[in-house]
């Protein structure tokens, strides 16, 4: 599925299982919320904190996938075709970072 097809879906399920889009600044939060989800799996499970019993069956992709959920739901009610705009940074990055990483000592 493309990112265009992801917003169309997302947008059906607005439209089918719930009442609306929450407004622009409650999907922030919403998305701060997500973030932070993802993060105290990553701080815990790969970084240097040590993870609690009611953390190790929590699931990453799931996590990630709620905060792709929001993204597009964002994209959606901002009138944004995100897949134009992934497109268009992907094509940006690729001219301007070339060779940048390749380049880079810290990444040997």
């Amino acid at each position: 599925m493309d990112i265009q097809n992801a917003q169309e879906e997302v947008d059906k399920w607005i439209k089918d299982h719930g009442v609306r889009y929450f407004n622009e600044l409650t999907n922030m939060a919403q998305l701060t919320e997500e973030v932070g989800e993802v993060a105290r799996i990553i701080a815990r499970r790969y970084g240097e904190q040590s993870e609690k019993e009611s953390d190790k069956n929590k699931d990453l992709g799931e996590e990630l996938a709620d905060v792709m959920f929001v993204v597009l739901c964002l994209a959606n009610q901002t009138g944004i075709n995100l897949q134009e705009a992934f497109d268009k940074k992907l094509d940006l990055k690729t001219k301007r970072d070339h060779d940048r990483h390749q380049n880079n000592d810290k990444l040997k």
